[in-house]
């Protein structure tokens, strides 16, 4: 095999490595890992990191696919093929606190850690027109409180996002049951008439 075909051949295995790498990395503790660890991981340097990808924001949107936004964009398709509005609102809510629980990557990108990444920006953009539809329809019907705001659902997030990241992450089980709580407060008249 000639030098400059091996040299290809070498360059995308340690792209391949560095994606892997990576893409476990940030699932696991969020964006925020160090590049060292990820090229520790990978078996590379880290400027082999830089070289490749431009460093932190070139490898985190060579991998956000597969680390935030399959999923996340799934949990939005998913629930507008809902059809009772109710239903619609606290599955969603339910689906994302879920996801913000198991993939620490998923708080980076809401809290808008890195701001410079346009595909970053871009999740955040798509999330927040979910939220404003799925909370619009909720008011429309009276599923929710009518003061209960798409703003407010992002503030709930975004808090959300904060305590997972910068605090202890608490039991599944309290996790949950103050998700449960959430969804309470946030009732309208006609979910609170069908659950009498």
């Amino acid at each position: 095999m000639p030098a400059e075909s091996r040299l290809r051949a070498d360059a995308r295995r340690n792209s391949e490595q560095i994606r892997t790498a990576a893409i476990g990395a940030f699932q696991g503790r969020g964006l925020t890992v160090p590049l060292e660890e990820v090229a520790k991981a990978a078996g590379v340097s880290k400027a082999t990191i830089f070289n490749r990808f431009g460093g932190r924001i070139g490898l985190i949107e060579a991998v956000i696919e597969e680390v935030v936004a399959t999923e996340l964009f799934a949990v939005i398709d998913r629930t507008r093929a809902i059809e009772d509005v109710g239903e619609r609102i606290a599955r969603y809510l339910t689906a994302l606190r879920d996801l913000q629980y198991r993939q620490p990557a998923v708080n980076d990108v809401l809290l808008q850690t890195y701001p410079n990444s346009p595909l970053l920006m871009e999740i955040c953009r798509v999330g927040g027109q979910a939220n404003e539809e799925f909370v619009a329809a909720a008011r429309a019907r009276g599923a929710v409180r009518p003061e209960f705001t798409a703003g407010d659902l992002h503030a709930f997030v975004v808090d959300t996002a904060l305590a997972l990241k910068h605090g202890e992450l608490p039991p599944r089980d309290a996790y949950d049951r103050r998700t449960a709580y959430f969804l309470d407060g946030i009732q309208g008249p006609t979910t609170q008439a069908r659950r009498r």
